[in-house]
């Protein structure tokens, strides 16, 4: 690949059933990077999530908080030397978003506390991606994709998700934040909305967000 990247660590993100995992996958065929994805099927808790919420979110974020600081800091604390850069389907700070949303305020509380004490050694990205869609089309790709431990989500659970990602990104002003409207994207199949991605991260950008909407 001649395109070169200005970016050591990018994460892309999204609600569930945005194309995170999709895009990252493609992005990896092409450049010389550091795949990190999440292993989120080895959560034994997530099934009995979506069936029984107030019973097993805390177990269930508790698990993947500590997963996905292990994954991270296998993969940022001791970097892979022959690759070029990092490309991850998802930001530690995510853990904290999802909790905020699922846990009750004293769970969250002491979940927040153990949170920012993993978090101390992680950079943050020198990108973070935000793949945008609506809560219907997310309902669709994830119905679509067939997972039966998804068949539970509702739509109001991924409007609700959406909230506390955008509510999150009003304030951060530490890194660059690409929201990217991809309700009419197909990265996976469509080569021209997916060359238009790559470019977005051979870019440089200012700290805060910057919405992107494609025109395909």
């Amino acid at each position: 690949m001649s395109q070169s990247i200005p970016h050591q660590y990018i994460c892309i993100e999204g609600n569930i059933g945005a194309g995170k995992t999709t895009l990252c996958q493609r992005l990896a065929q092409d450049f010389n990077c550091n795949l990190v994805l999440e292993e989120f099927t080895d959560n034994p808790f997530l099934p009995h999530f979506y069936k029984d919420p107030a019973r097993f979110a805390l177990p269930l974020e508790l698990f993947f908080m500590t997963e996905r600081h292990k994954q991270l800091e296998k993969s940022l604390i001791h970097q892979d030397l022959f690759h070029e850069f990092i490309v991850a389907d998802y930001f530690f700070l995510k853990t904290l978003l999802f909790a905020k949303n699922n846990l009750k305020e004293d769970e969250y509380r002491l979940f927040q506390r153990m949170f920012f004490t993993l978090a101390n050694n992680f950079p943050n990205p020198d990108l973070l991606i935000y793949l945008h869609r609506s809560p219907e089309n997310l309902l669709k790709n994830i119905a679509q994709r067939g997972r039966q431990f998804e068949a539970e989500i509702q739509l109001n659970y991924l409007k609700a998700l959406q909230d506390i990602y955008f509510e999150y990104f009003r304030s951060e002003v530490s890194f660059p934040i690409i929201i990217l409207d991809a309700d009419r994207l197909d990265f996976l199949s469509n080569e021209q909305d997916y060359n238009e991605i790559k470019t977005l991260i051979t870019r440089t950008y200012q700290p805060g967000v910057h919405r992107i909407q494609l025109i395909n």
